[in-house]
């Protein structure tokens, strides 16, 4: 039920499943079957992949990890002397185990396909996101930067930083398939609908993601198309968000950045 089959996209992938993981996290599985291989994105818990390893009958053979994290990494050590994958991530002194390190609009292969390396730095300094861009199915694995409905908190980076990180990604093909690595979709979307209340589209896609919620299903994959009708912060040029938030008395919103920033400062006390 939660396997996205990529078909013609790929030839070698043949499977993209969320693995739970702690409270609301994803690691995302990605499956060759030809070769018996797992790929597994940000596994911040060892048990679960090894797990799922086992009951599948695969050898776990890459990692990739989108920011420094402890979620989306602390499954390194444990993992790394289970079966010595290739593990593959940013130039960061904080992760320990990178075997690969990539940079902005460097690309590395996975299982026949080739993934770009995005740098989108805000919610961390170290943050990258890996995108398949040439395929029939597009797709994107982006960490904490971009979530459905809403975007990662500013721990390091700054409003006008994530702006422009997010706007590398809404830059993408609309038909991108979004895999974020939280579950925070009901909550953002709950945001989502104050900031933007007369969104029609909007208020269609949270009463979608509520029925699935309840079928125990998860939200994701998103698109980049959907985020752009409804994900506020992707929609900072949007004459009725930025007169929401004049009602709320903020009055520097002279650029996008600054509309972004003043969203974000609401949704971190919402």
């Amino acid at each position: 039920m939660w396997a996205q089959n990529l078909g013609i996209a790929s030839l070698m992938f043949n499977s993209i499943h969320p693995i739970p993981a702690f409270l609301d996290n994803y690691i995302w599985a990605i499956t060759n079957q030809q070769n018996s291989e797992l790929a597994v994105v940000d596994p911040g818990d060892p048990a679960p992949v090894i797990q799922y390893a086992e009951q599948h009958g695969l050898t776990l053979s890459h990692i990739l990890i989108t920011h420094h994290h402890k979620d989306h990494t602390g499954g390194l050590p444990e993992l790394q002397r289970y079966s010595q994958p290739r593990v593959i991530g940013p130039r960061s002194s904080q992760i320990h185990g990178i075997t690969e390190t990539v940079a902005d609009a460097d690309t590395c292969e996975l299982f026949g396909v080739e993934l770009t390396v995005i740098e989108v730095p805000g919610h961390t300094l170290d943050h990258i996101a890996f995108a398949a861009v040439n395929c029939v199915r597009p797709l994107v694995f982006c960490g904490d930067t971009l979530f459905a409905g809403g975007c990662g908190r500013l721990f390091e980076g700054h409003p006008q930083m994530m702006s422009e990180s997010l706007n590398k990604l809404s830059s993408l093909d609309g038909a991108t398939e979004v895999y974020c690595t939280h579950e925070y979709t009901l909550a953002n979307l709950a945001f989502a609908t104050a900031a933007d209340p007369a969104n029609e589209k909007l208020r269609a896609r949270l009463a979608v993601e509520q029925e699935k919620r309840e079928l125990g299903q998860p939200t994701l994959p998103s698109t980049i198309q959907l985020e752009r009708e409804t994900n506020p912060f992707l929609r900072c040029e949007n004459a009725d968000i930025i007169q929401v938030l004049r009602q709320r008395s903020v009055t520097s919103l002279e650029t996008p950045a600054e509309v972004f920033g003043a969203l974000r400062s609401w949704k971190d006390n919402f």
